[in-house]
Order: structure tokens, then sequence, then C-alpha cells
């Protein structure tokens, strides 16, 4: 184990707080047994300050991955800071120089780098590399065993501009289809839209403008169509300039949700209009017949951003419940309908991703009865059955945090859901975290294994399974 000095980290609080120091381990502790067919890695992103900068959002803090690798029923362990030009910078002075959302503080010394970047909320696996993204810079490779940052891409310079967390892997023709908000500078209405096929090469790359600067985390994308969701988290330079907050809430301009036809051009896109609302994450979307239905994470509210003038946005209504969005592509409107599919608060959907972009029956996600002022503390996780329209629930220990739950299939010819399910839990009684693998169609009898780890593993993003 190699530990970097010690940075004076405030204490720990809903497990937001970073640990100190990289690691690895080998032949982890394992309760029950892990699954023999389980051969591969599941990678984990999330924020972890090097350095503490008060006026710096957690948003905003070193990308720090984790990696668990399952093999012949045994499990190891490793995490890493991405080595980004903020970090490295950081590093160098032996404290913070950036705050707010990455702006360079006052007192950093001559030629601290703009625009630096901290690859810290998803970690992807696509045309035989691994990219640690987060969606103000370009995609940072990583190399899959060491975990050493191996640098940012932008494919033969065929892209440019900031490069979405959540991009889509197609799984038939295994192309990966993303976005970038900001695309013309801080703040702007300005957003991109690329393909890479399934080897690695941009097929397209085009701009467009949106109607207005929004926080664009996620996006939809069916088997035809690709839906870009504009909604009133704004930004605004303005703001950021005169001290007020830089992305804030602002309902009275309602909800934008641009789309437009697979392999088209963004001059086509046709532009729907509902209430203000606002989604972080989607769990799934596909066509029946000229109606596109998508599954996504909705809050009548955002956590974690303000009003405008810095007033708290409610919390009450900042809880995201599974909601279904529906276009008419041939009806004669331009309104776009929203339905509760279930009251449970959560966050950190999933699908079994073999049938992404396609109906799908089987749905998982973090959840929680009422999220915690933090917004990230969900003590159980749900699975929802579409075709019987029931959800069941595990729930973990009072105090536990899970995270996102991500699917592995049996093999590859296994039904949709017909495999296991992937978290790691955060032991708050003992200040350390397991990782938790279900039966995914039945996690109500629990983990059939728990790997553990003597440390935490700080609140994080998201996370992706790599077969060996």
């Amino acid at each position: 184990m190699t530990k970097p000095e010690t940075v004076g980290l405030p204490p720990q609080r809903d497990n937001i707080a970073p640990i100190s120091f990289e690691a690895d381990a080998s032949n982890l502790r394992i309760e029950g047994e892990l699954p023999r067919e389980l051969n591969g890695t599941l990678y984990r992103n999330g924020p972890n300050p090097q350095f503490p900068s008060p006026s710096a959002h957690w948003f905003v803090g070193d990308g720090m991955l984790h990696a668990f690798h399952l093999e012949n029923g045994k499990a190891s362990y490793r995490n890493r800071w991405v080595r980004t030009p903020k970090f490295m910078a950081e590093h160098d002075a032996g404290r913070a120089l950036y705050g707010g959302f990455g702006q360079i503080l006052k007192d950093a010394p001559a030629g601290t780098p703009i625009n630096g970047g901290v690859a810290n909320t998803n970690i992807v696996h696509h045309a035989g590399k691994l990219f640690a993204l987060e969606e103000g810079h370009l995609p940072t490779e990583i190399e899959p065993t060491s975990l050493e940052t191996l640098g940012s891409r932008d494919f033969g310079g065929s892209i440019a501009g900031p490069f979405t967390a959540h991009p889509k892997i197609d799984p038939v023709t295994g192309e990966m289809l993303f976005f970038g908000y900001n695309a013309a500078g801080a703040f702007s209405p300005t957003v991109s839209y690329g393909v890479l096929d399934r080897d690695g090469r941009v097929s397209s790359f085009q701009r467009f403008e949106a109607p207005f600067a929004s926080m664009v985390h996620d996006f939809v994308v069916t088997e035809k169509h690709v839906l870009f969701p504009i909604l009133p988290l704004t930004g605004s330079m303005q703001r950021a300039m005169s001290g007020k907050p830089p992305y804030a809430w602002e309902p009275d301009k309602g909800s934008c949700v641009g789309v437009m036809k697979r392999g088209g051009a963004v001059d086509d896109i046709v532009w729907f209009r509902g209430e203000a609302c606002y989604v972080f994450h989607v769990m799934n979307a596909w066509e029946e017949g000229d109606t596109i239905i998508a599954d996504v994470m909705q809050f009548e509210e955002p956590p974690l951003f303000p009003h405008p003038d810095g007033s708290r946005t409610d919390p009450e209504k900042s809880r995201a419940r599974l909601c279904r969005w529906t276009f008419d592509l041939a009806g004669n409107t331009d309104r776009f309908t929203r339905c509760y599919l279930d009251d449970v608060a959560g966050e950190f959907p999933r699908v079994d991703d073999r049938h992404a972009g396609f109906a799908t029956r089987h749905g998982w996600f973090a959840s929680a009865a009422r999220l915690t002022g933090s917004g990230i503390g969900f003590g159980s996780i749900s699975h929802i059955d579409l075709a019987k329209n029931k959800t069941v629930r595990f729930q973990f220990n009072d105090g536990d945090q899970v995270s996102e739950p991500v699917f592995v299939e049996r093999g590859k010819d296994a039904v949709e859901g017909d495999g296991w399910l992937l978290s790691t839990v955060f032991r708050a009684a003992e200040n350390r975290t397991d990782l938790a693998v279900f039966n995914a169609t039945d996690i109500t009898s629990g983990p059939v294994a728990l790997v553990k780890l003597d440390h935490r593993v700080p609140a994080g993003f998201h996370g992706n399974w790599v077969n060996a």
C-alpha cells in the first residue's frame, strides 16, 4: 500500500469525505460464495478531492477509480486517482489551486492549467479501451490493470470540447453515441453530438443550439432516435461573474426535449415541451411504432443546486422517482407526457445493457424512503419488473449506503435479467465497504456473496463491469 501525504480532510459524513491513500489488496475475505462465472472487473469512479477547497462543489473533486477484480471465486481490489492536469498541478503545489466549478484560485501560481479536469463521474470500456469520463472534458484513457492514467483522448483530432459522462453503447451495432453541453464555451447553449464506431473511430460529429444553456447530464438513445433533454437547471456566465450560483433552478423556462433520427442531421431536431422537471439519469428507452418511451429518474426540483438568488430548492420535491416520458411522433402536438411508475425515491437506474435502446422488462436502482441532505444516501436496492408492474426492495442496515447497482449477465446467451447485480455498500457502523453480489431477479433473498474491504470506498457516481 502506498500513502501520499496527509491532506487534512474534513470529517466523514454520509460517506462523502475522501480517502487519502491509494491501495492494492489481494485475496480479499469473502462471505458466502462468489459465482464462478463472474470473471472480470467492476470499475467505479467518483469524486475524491486530493486537497480540501472550501469553495469547490463536491461534483468537481478529483476522480478516484476503484477496481474489484473477480476471478475463479476470488477477489482483489485496487484504487488510483486519475492523474488529470488539475490533479498533477495540485499535487506538485501541495495544495488546492481550484475552487467553484474548476475556477482557478486567485493565489494559484502562474502557469496553473486553466481547464484541468477531474475525470470523476464514470468509467466505460469501448473498442478495447477504458475511459474515465466527466462531462466538462475529453475522455481520459486508463490502463485497465494498473489503472495508470494514459492521457486525454480526442480520437485523432476528430472531436473537441466537452464529452458526456453518459455515452450510450448500441448493443447491436457496437457504436458509442455521445454528446457534450457547453460545447461553445462555459455556459453556452451549444451542444455537440457524435458517434464512435465499434472500432473507436469517429463517424459523426455535429453541433446545434439548444433553447437555453442547461446542465445536461444524460441523454436518451433508442434503436432509431436520439433525444436531448434541455431542462431548466441553467448555466449563466453573468451569475458566475457576479458571485451568484453558476448553475441554478429556473422552472419558468419549462422542459425541452429535442428528438432526432439516428444517422440524421441536428438541423432536423424536433423539439417537444413539458412542465419543469429535472433528470440526472435515464434507465432506458425504446420505440413502439411512432411512439418513443423513455423511463427516467425524475425530480420535480433538482437537489444540490439552488435558485438563481441562492435560495434552496424544496427538499420535498428533490427526490427522484421512476417516471415514463412518452413522445407521440405522429401526433399533432409538441408536448410530451409524463407518468410516474413508482413512488420509491431512488437514483442511478440500470438495465441489462444487452437490451439498451430496446424494450426491457427489468430495471434496478439505488433507493431510499427519503433522500438525505446530500441527495445520495441510498440504503436499499430496488428491482422493478415492468411486465408485472411490481417493485421489490432489499434494505441494508440502518446507516449503510449503497452505490449504483451494475448488472452482469450470466452468459452471452442468457435471457434478459438472468445474471447478477453488483453494488458497493458502505457499512456505517464499521466505517468500511463491502462489494455485494445479488442474484439480479431475486434481490430480496439478499447477497449471495460479500467481498470485504478494510476501508471505505467513498460515495461516488458510476461504474461498469468489463468481462475478463
